[in-house]
């Protein structure tokens, strides 16, 4: 199996809270290794488009370094947000 990253979204994640998250996470992935990142999306309680922007982001990220990004435990709300912006093919989930 690839080895692989974990990475965690917190549980509040709007516009204010997007810049700073998008920022801890990359630092995150900067002292981790793995050509894979599992990011836990099940913490999130209240959230907003900013949200997907910061998934896309971090996307964008790792696939300029050759890494994929895998979102595991999306809440429902999260799920029809992807759906509504027609992004969830963008975001694969486990």
């Amino acid at each position: 199996m690839a080895e692989h990253a974990t990475l965690a979204l917190p549980e509040r994640l709007t516009l204010e809270e997007a810049v700073p998250t998008l920022e801890r996470l990359d630092g995150q992935l900067a002292q981790q290794g793995g050509a894979n990142v599992v990011l836990q999306a099940a913490s999130l309680r209240e959230f907003d488009s900013s949200a997907l922007a910061v998934l896309l982001e971090l996307r964008r990220r790792l696939q300029a370094r050759g890494k994929t990004l895998t979102v595991e435990g999306w809440p429902r709300r999260l799920q029809d947000l992807a759906g509504l912006y027609g992004v969830q093919e963008l975001l694969v989930t486990a």
